[in-house]
């Protein structure tokens, strides 16, 4: 397994070493002491599958307070990744990090809590995977505008198809501070 840094430090790709014959390929997609080596929890809430086609773009997507850190795989396809620090009193805040992942490269993205994510489909379409650290809480989740002018993601499609909820993302200058997670 490799370790890849971004430039928002806490944000990690992770390089399995995958095994590949003729018969096809074997690779670890966990391992609770590793990954706990990394500093990603030992132990997850739930797991989640998402499906979708070219062009559809999930996200920002944040939960706070009952946050979560997600690990992030791609079981088909390709999709643009992305994380955005949203601690307001950290260094790294409105600061965001773009990673593709994809069902060949077999790459992970480890977000951490106080972190958004979203992602772009690149492929016909994708079956994304991703362990949550702690359960889903729609009361505590926000959306924030996959284009927000303050976060200036350079997203690969200028027009993506978009769920109502997250057409509805508020910028983050609308979302008061206290609402945001801190570190």
């Amino acid at each position: 397994m490799k370790i890849i840094n971004t430039s928002l430090p806490e944000v990690i790709i992770i390089e399995p070493k995958v095994h590949l014959d003729s018969r096809g390929l074997f690779y670890e997609n966990w391992n609770r002491n590793r990954y706990a080596e990394l500093g990603i929890p030992s132990e997850f809430a739930q797991d989640n599958l998402s499906r979708s086609n070219q062009g559809v773009l999930r996200g920002l997507h944040i939960q706070h307070p009952n946050a979560q850190g997600k690990l992030i795989s791609v079981l088909e396809g390709e999709i643009f990744d992305v994380a955005v620090d949203l601690r307001t009193n950290s260094p790294t805040f409105k600061k965001w990090v773009s990673v593709h992942l994809s069902s060949k490269n077999h790459h992970q993205l480890w977000i951490p809590k106080g972190f958004a994510h979203g992602f772009l489909v690149l492929s016909n379409s994708a079956l994304v995977s991703y362990k949550a650290s702690d359960f889903y809480s729609p009361e505590d989740e926000m959306t924030i505008l996959w284009n927000d002018p303050q976060i200036k993601i350079d997203w690969p499609m200028k027009a993506p198809d978009l769920s109502d909820k997250d057409l509805r993302g508020k910028l983050l200058s609308e979302v008061p501070l206290e609402k945001l997670p801190k570190i």
